[in-house]
């Protein structure tokens, strides 16, 4: 069986979490849970970055990060989340890569925040939060392209967008993008997305 070390608010865990569910291959993985900042052990033998997500094969190799694992769990099964040519599959990437890269932004200016406010840069809190709104407002303008067959480009928007109501609710990111709202909220009613929906905290 396949190991996964994880942790319950990490988008991108959320993200593989949701591609095995989509999948059907969850019965193939086994979940360990991690704090990636004080496991001494485990995670940082299977992975020298020490990050989750990180998984595990059965052969005793690893895989991470996330593109990488959930492009090798769709290979396992033949899936549809990564198409294999054209515009399709370029599509789906590109989404991928921006559902990404507002989780970095996120994460960066959620670590930034936590810091006591007098060491706090804020150049990096203001460039973090222009990268987070250029994004949603691509997906808002790009919302048509998102819609239709579920890709990693869809898992990805989603568990970003989720992560950004876990942790900046106060952003009010679906103020003046009432597409992109409505498209999450279709989206959100997917068994992959609800059954990984982290606790409030």
């Amino acid at each position: 069986m396949m190991k996964l070390y994880y942790s319950l608010a990490s988008p991108y865990v959320r993200k593989v979490r949701m591609t095995a569910l989509e999948l059907g291959i969850t019965d193939r993985i086994e979940l360990v849970l991690t704090d990636a900042w004080s496991v001494t052990e485990g995670l940082p033998d299977d992975n020298p970055l020490c990050k989750v997500p990180t998984l595990r094969l059965e052969d005793e190799t690893s895989l991470f990060d996330s593109p990488v694992i959930c492009e090798y769990l769709n290979s396992l099964v033949d899936g549809s989340l990564f198409p294999p040519v054209g515009n399709a599959r370029w599509q789906a990437l590109r989404f991928q890569a921006l559902g990404d890269g507002l989780c970095d932004a996120a994460v960066i200016l959620r670590l930034e925040l936590m810091k006591p406010e007098e060491t706090r840069t804020s150049t990096t809190i203001e460039r973090q939060k222009r990268a987070i709104f250029r994004t949603l407002n691509n997906f808002e303008q790009d919302v048509a392209n998102l819609s239709g067959s579920v890709t990693i480009g869809t898992l990805a928007v989603a568990a970003a967008l989720g992560y950004l109501d876990l942790r900046f609710a106060d952003l009010d990111w679906r103020a003046g993008r009432p597409h992109l709202a409505s498209w999450l909220a279709g989206v959100s009613d997917r068994p992959s997305f609800q059954t990984t929906r982290p606790p409030a905290s």
